[in-house]
């Protein structure tokens, strides 16, 4: 993870901060402890600015989480089988957001999915034009959600300072995969979207 992206141009001006929601994704204990088995290396440089962000877009933030399901089906039970303490009860805890991300008035979405974006999201968003996204992984869950909210229609904008992947190799090639959407799917940076905020006050 490295500062702001040269990917892909900005999105279009005219309508940009109507109707924008921040969606950080999965900013969990599970993602963010180094014990865990699903540690993501840059988890606190991702964090920290996904804080910077949240600052910024006052109730119209989400905080998503991903969830183990109770009982894998499909593809997922060769997956689970190859990540079984994911499954143990006991690591149930771990699934908890970071304690720097309270839910206070923020929209809260649990799924068992990589992707956070379904139709019930985009309910609970009030059917947004445009989302911001920040979190773990970007190689992950941050490309599937931008991937299936761009073809529902909505702008996406991935922060990609405030994202962090497995390694900063996959994080830089999610970020070009996703650069290839463009204009659906723009990248940017953390101290762009605050100056546009800032500007619209």
């Amino acid at each position: 993870m490295s500062g702001a992206w040269e990917g892909s141009p900005a999105a279009p001006a005219a309508g940009r901060e109507s109707g924008s929601w921040l969606v950080l994704i999965d900013l969990q204990r599970i993602f963010g402890e180094p014990a865990s088995e699903w540690f993501t290396p840059r988890f606190a440089e991702a964090a920290a600015n996904a804080a910077r962000l949240r600052s910024a877009f006052g109730p119209k933030v989400a905080l998503t989480r991903f969830l183990a399901p109770d009982k894998p089906e499909g593809a997922w039970i060769p997956y689970y089988e190859a990540w079984p303490f994911a499954l143990d009860p006991a690591n149930g805890a771990l699934y908890d957001r970071v304690p720097q991300f309270p839910a206070l008035d923020a929209r809260l979405i649990d799924r068992s999915t990589f992707g956070k974006w379904s139709a019930k999201t985009r309910a609970a968003l009030d059917n947004p034009r445009e989302i911001v996204l920040a979190g773990v992984s970007t190689d992950c869950c941050v490309i599937s959600t931008a991937l299936a909210a761009a073809d529902d229609g909505v702008r996406v904008r991935v922060v990609a300072d405030a994202c962090a992947g497995l390694s900063d190799a996959d994080h830089r090639r999610a970020l070009d995969v996703m650069a290839l959407y463009t204009p659906l799917i723009s990248i940017t940076s953390v101290d762009d979207i605050l100056a546009e905020r800032a500007a619209v006050r």
